[in-house]
C-alpha cells in the first residue's frame, strides 16, 4: 500500500486499530456533535436549501450511539448557518430524536434563532425565534442546547439584553438545558457575546444567567479554545451545573481534570474519533487516568489540524474522514463546503487519521484518497 501525495509518497498502515462498542459511558457525560451527509445527486447550489441523505445521516448517528456516545444534534458541526437552514435543522432534529428513542441513544439538540436569517431583528424577534426552536426540541423529547445566536449578538446593546433574553427562555424550559458559548473563532459573528469583548466580563454575565435560574441549567458548553479559561469557569459554576468542554485543542487534559474537578464533553472532534474516544473514556471509567491520556493524547495533533484557522471550516475535514472511513459513499457537503479546505490540508488530515488507525478498512481509505488526488491532478 503506497499513495502519492503532493509532498511525496506515503505508506498507509495495513491494519486498523480496533475499538469495540459498548454501553453508555460512566464517569463522564460525552456527546459527539455529528455532521450531516449531503445528498450528492440533488440538483442544488451553495445557496439552495440543504439536500440531506437521511439514511446515511441517521446511520452515522447509530454508529456513535453503538459506542456509548451521546449525539449532539443540529449543532455547528451539522453546518447550522453554513449550509443547513432552520427548515433542514428542524427535520434533522425530528428524525434524529425519533431514531434516538428507537435505539435508546442519548441526544441533545441545538436551539437557535437561524430562522431569522442574516437580518436578525429586534430582541422580541430573537426571543420568539428561540421559543419556536425550544418548543420543537422539547416536543421531540430531546435535551435542549441553547446555542449562541448571531441575531442576538447583532440586536443586543448591553449585557442586560442577554440577561433578559436568556432569562425569558430559561423560565419556559421544561427541563434543564445546556448553554453553549461559542467563540468567534468558530463564528466571527459572535464576537463580543454576552455583551462584552472582554472575556472576564462576558464570563461574569454568563455566570449571572446560571445563578439566576437554579435547576434550569444542566451545564455550560464552552468553545473558546482556552483551557485555562475553561478551568476557571468550571470552578466557578454552582454545584450540580456541569462544564462541557468544547475545546478541540485541549480536550484530553480537560476531560481528565484535576483534584478540583473535570469537564464533561460535547465535541466536534469526537465525530471522527468516536470509537477511539469512547474507548478512552471507558479506560477513564476504571480510574486509569494515565491509560486514558495515553490513548487520547495522540489524537490532539489531528484535532488541532482539522480545527486550525479559519476554524469554522473544520467540518470539511470531518466529512472527508467520514468518507474515507466508509460512513458515506461520497465527499460532498451541503453548501458545497467540501471546497473549503486545500488539498494539502486534506492530505495531512488523511495521514494523521491513518496513523491513529481510524479507518476500519485502510484499503478503502487508500482507494478513495487516491481518487480524490487524481481529481486534483496528482497522478497515482
Amino acid at each position: 500500500m503506497t499513495i502519492r501525495l503532493p509532498h511525496g509518497v506515503y505508506e498507509p498502515r495495513a491494519e486498523p486499530a480496533v475499538f469495540a462498542g459498548g454501553a453508555a459511558l460512566a464517569s463522564r457525560t460525552v456527546f459527539s456533535a455529528a455532521h450531516v451527509v449531503a445528498d450528492p445527486y440533488a440538483d442544488t447550489s451553495p445557496e439552495s436549501p440543504a439536500a440531506v441523505d437521511w439514511d446515511a445521516t441517521l446511520a452515522f448517528r447509530r454508529h456513535l450511539w453503538s459506542h456509548g456516545l451521546g449525539v449532539a444534534e443540529a449543532m455547528d458541526t451539522a453546518q447550522r448557518g453554513m449550509g443547513l437552514d432552520w427548515a433542514g435543522a428542524a427535520e434533522l432534529i425530528r428524525r434524529s430524536a425519533a431514531e434516538a428513542k428507537a435505539v435508546g441513544g442519548r441526544i441533545a439538540c441545538g436551539v437557535g434563532t437561524d430562522q431569522l436569517g442574516s437580518g436578525g431583528g429586534s430582541l422580541t424577534r430573537v426571543r420568539t425565534a428561540y421559543e419556536e426552536q425550544l418548543a420543537l426540541v422539547e416536543d421531540t423529547g430531546a435535551q435542549a442546547v441553547v446555542m449562541a445566536s448571531r441575531a442576538l449578538a447583532s440586536a443586543a446593546r448591553t449585557s442586560d439584553d442577554y440577561l433578559s433574553v436568556y432569562s425569558h427562555l430559561l423560565r419556559q424550559a421544561s427541563e434543564p438545558v445546556i448553554l453553549h458559548w461559542l467563540g468567534p473563532m468558530f463564528d466571527p459573528a459572535l464576537e463580543g457575546y454576552w455583551g462584552s469583548a472582554d472575556l472576564d466580563t462576558a464570563t461574569s454575565v454568563l455566570l449571572d444567567v446560571v445563578a439566576a435560574h437554579p435547576g434550569k441549567v444542566d451545564g455550560i458548553k464552552i468553545s473558546l479554545l482556552d483551557a485555562e479559561r475553561e478551568i476557571d469557569l468550571r470552578r466557578r459554576l454552582p454545584q450540580g451545573v456541569r462544564c462541557y468542554t468544547g475545546d478541540d485543542f485541549n480536550y484530553p487534559e480537560l476531560i481528565a481534570g484535576d483534584e478540583r474537578g473535570f469537564s464533561h464533553a460535547l465535541l466536534g472532534i469526537f465525530d471522527p474519533l468516536g470509537p477511539l474516544a469512547a474507548q478512552a473514556v471507558r479506560i477513564l471509567d476504571t480510574g486509569d487516568v494515565a491509560g486514558f491520556r495515553k490513548l487520547l493524547d495522540p489524537t490532539v495533533e489531528l484535532s488541532r489540524h482539522l480545527f486550525g484557522a479559519p476554524t469554522r471550516f473544520y467540518k470539511t475535514g470531518v466529512v472527508l474522514l467520514a468518507w474515507l472511513a466508509g460512513h458515506q459513499s461520497h465527499f460532498t457537503m451541503v453548501g458545497g463546503l467540501q471546497s473549503a479546505r486545500s488539498l494539502p490540508h486534506l492530505c495531512r488530515a488523511y495521514e494523521l487519521a491513518d496513523g491513529l488507525g481510524l479507518f476500519p478498512d485502510p484499503w478503502l481509505a487508500e482507494k478513495r484518497m487516491k481518487s480524490l488526488l487524481t481529481m486534483y491532478g496528482v497522478a497515482q
